[in-house]
């Protein structure tokens, strides 16, 4: 009697164990996360935390249906000397701007900057987005802008003949291809390979197409906090008659709530694409580069 009990348990223990087994082999959600344990396929986010660094633009497109509105503001060179407080007392400007994404991908932006009285609109599109498996490895997101000045030359104003004979006379565009990887959580990179085309140039001389590549860079050293880098390497001359500089810029990414405010140090009075490319006039090298900072906020709409 007893070897027959030892004998049902052994057999039923033998059972339990062959039908635990097989339900571990079979559960469906086991399964289902051997098939994707982590989501790898998830986009990677905030490669940066705006869709501008310093003066050049990022990979980032605002989120779904928001409307981010901007202000940048670049103070004068620091060696404009103590009489100008280094450059806090004048030769400033400044650009207004309103930018919407309704779906996250592609995002419009209008704006108003003071030098040469510009008005520009631009679109970006992100194209592709990096990925945490990495079959995606990089952010590509395409970019497109056009500028148009309002501004009146001195010889305009006394004699009445405008140099801009025709409107379209004073447009010009910029075309970009930003392409980023976020490294890791602390460490971002992108380059930009950029094209600003002037309809009229100052000087018969003048190209009327400038090549660039832009180098951006960002590391993130606390919860909250950044430094920055960009630098805006010309291929070619806009003009022999001036000497301009290549536009370079370290800064400070600072996110207190719902915006974040980005002060920096750059060599370009222009804060558009047409300008800080083509027309940085100040180096680094004499004390040219100037305090400058940008405020961004968010409104889901």
């Amino acid at each position: 009697m007893k070897k027959s009990i030892l004998a049902l348990g052994i057999i039923a223990t033998s059972l339990l164990t062959i039908n635990t087994s097989t339900a571990q082999e079979t559960d469906p959600m086991k399964l289902l996360e051997e098939m994707n344990p982590t989501n790898e396929n998830e986009p990677v986010a905030a490669t940066f935390k705006g869709t501008r660094l310093i003066n050049q633009h990022t990979i980032e497109v605002g989120g779904k249906r928001t409307l981010d509105y901007r202000i940048a503001h670049r103070f004068g060179p620091f060696n404009s000397g103590s009489y100008d407080f280094w450059g806090l007392d004048g030769g400033a400007s400044i650009r207004m701007s309103l930018e919407y994404s309704y779906d996250g991908r592609l995002q419009f932006g209008l704006g108003r900057t003071s030098i040469e009285k510009t008005y520009d609109s631009y679109l970006k599109y992100r194209l592709l987005q990096q990925n945490k498996s990495n079959t995606m490895p990089v952010s590509v997101t395409l970019f497109s802008g056009v500028y148009y000045t309002n501004l009146q030359g001195a010889a305009t104003l006394i004699s009445g003949v405008d140099k801009y004979k025709n409107r379209s006379s004073r447009l010009s565009f910029a075309q970009q291809i930003m392409i980023a990887r976020k490294f890791s959580e602390d460490l971002s990179l992108q380059i930009t390979p950029s094209m600003v085309h002037y309809n009229q140039v100052d000087n018969i001389a003048d190209k009327n197409d400038t090549y660039a590549i832009g180098f951006l860079g960002r590391y993130k050293f606390t919860k909250r906090t950044a430094v920055t880098f960009e630098y805006m390497a010309r291929v070619n001359k806009y003009t022999s008659a001036t000497t301009y500089y290549d536009s370079m810029g370290i800064g400070l990414d600072i996110e207190t709530g719902g915006h974040v405010f980005q002060v920096h140090l750059t060599n370009s009075l222009g804060i558009t694409e047409n300008q800080f490319i083509t027309r940085t006039a100040d180096t680094w090298s004499d004390g040219g580069m100037r305090l400058g900072f940008n405020i961004s906020r968010a409104f889901t709409l």
